[in-house]
């Protein structure tokens, strides 16, 4: 057997080896959308059974439950998904206005994100 140091992938020419910052946005929107709406989800359940605990177990109760698990994983996947849109737009532009891939892009598109979202008086 002969192990050669070669790289796994063929990559076209000058091409990096790892992603940019704006091939990573799109998982990075994506994950925040799907962890969203499963803590969401899972929030609805909470909130559905903590509000219907008087009733039976009826179909009336079971679409209460249904529709909070609804709503609350809509909304949750909304908010992370907007946020991560805004992340991910403002680390984009700042990559490319300083023309370097660095940790300050990360801090600064995180509190522009931050302030921008305050700016709107959520809590």
């Amino acid at each position: 057997f002969c192990f050669q140091d070669t790289d796994e992938f063929i990559l076209p020419t000058g091409a990096n080896k790892t992603r940019g910052r704006f091939e990573l946005a799109f998982f990075t929107i994506g994950g925040c959308c799907m962890t969203g709406a499963a803590f969401g989800a899972l929030n609805g359940l909470r909130l559905g059974l903590k509000e219907t605990q008087n009733m039976a177990w009826s179909k009336p109760r079971n679409v209460q439950i249904l529709n909070m698990v609804t709503r609350q994983g809509a909304l949750w996947a909304n908010t992370l998904g907007s946020l991560a849109l805004l992340y991910s737009a403002f680390g984009v532009i700042i990559e490319k206005t300083r023309g370097a891939e660095d940790d300050l892009n990360t801090i600064a598109a995180g509190t522009l994100t931050g302030m921008l979202y305050k700016s709107t008086g959520r809590v």
